[in-house]
């Protein structure tokens, strides 16, 4: 029974951890980040600085991390203490079969070492079919359509940061009064020198996205723009303001 119920754990885990994968992509981030963040918080290791950042000052994402290590410490400590209870051969299924169904008597001895052969091969399996694509995107889809019917997830802002490969992403600077960019354009500003695109121009009369390189900045505009976060932070401070 030991055995069995490692089985039945291990299979929930990779569901939970898919289910919090979905969460959390619906919350706005990114398909890969999404699946590690929830493998991250499943099993408590992973996270760094800036992408605890991302989930800590979101309220949903909070309460999906927050789920899923609680699940994911109970988790954890059941498998061990199951994976602790196959290998004590007084307390395993196969030295009960052993003694009435099957045909010829397993030593006790040798009881654990094949309880520890069926969990390997279980989490080989296990592992298989849940990493396979087929099933993993029908699963992944089911899960999402159950999710969306259950709780509705705010969109994206346009003023938080998507981390993407090689730490790069979307960010607002908001050009104040005293900003050097002031009444230069675009190309005057060289922010592409810096490795920054100006993806629109937000004013009060409205947006204007894909600005030319010939558009002037003036005060109180938001740029929307992309490039290399540390860049970015680096030129125009965490607030997106000129230093």
């Amino acid at each position: 029974m030991t055995v069995m119920l490692f089985i039945i754990v291990l299979t929930a885990s990779f569901i939970i951890v898919r289910v919090g994968a979905v969460a959390f992509q619906l919350t706005g981030l990114e398909w890969s980040f999404a699946k590690f963040q929830a493998l991250s918080c499943f099993s408590g290791t992973g996270f760094t600085t800036k992408e605890a950042e991302l989930i800590t000052s979101h309220p949903q994402r909070r309460r999906i991390a927050t789920i899923l290590i609680v699940l994911g410490n109970a988790g954890l400590v059941t498998m061990i203490a199951t994976v602790a209870s196959a290998l004590n051969p007084q307390q395993t299924l196969w030295s009960k079969l052993s003694e009435s169904y099957l045909p010829v008597s397993i030593p006790r001895h040798a009881v654990p070492w094949i309880n520890l052969l069926i969990i390997v091969i279980a989490v080989y399996v296990i592992y298989k079919i849940f990493t396979h694509k087929k099933i993993a995107t029908k699963l992944t889809n089911s899960l999402r359509m159950r999710i969306m019917k259950r709780e509705s997830f705010k969109p994206v802002s346009f003023e938080e940061l998507l981390l993407l490969s090689g730490g790069y992403g979307v960010s607002k600077i908001e050009v104040s009064e005293d900003c050097p960019l002031v009444n230069k354009t675009l190309a005057e500003s060289q922010l592409r020198k810096d490795d920054i695109t100006v993806l629109a121009m937000v004013r009060a009369d409205g947006i204007m996205p894909n600005p030319l390189a010939d558009t002037k900045i003036l005060a109180g505009d938001e740029l929307v723009s992309f490039g290399k976060l540390e860049n970015i932070r680096n030129r125009f401070g965490e607030t997106g303001k000129v230093k």
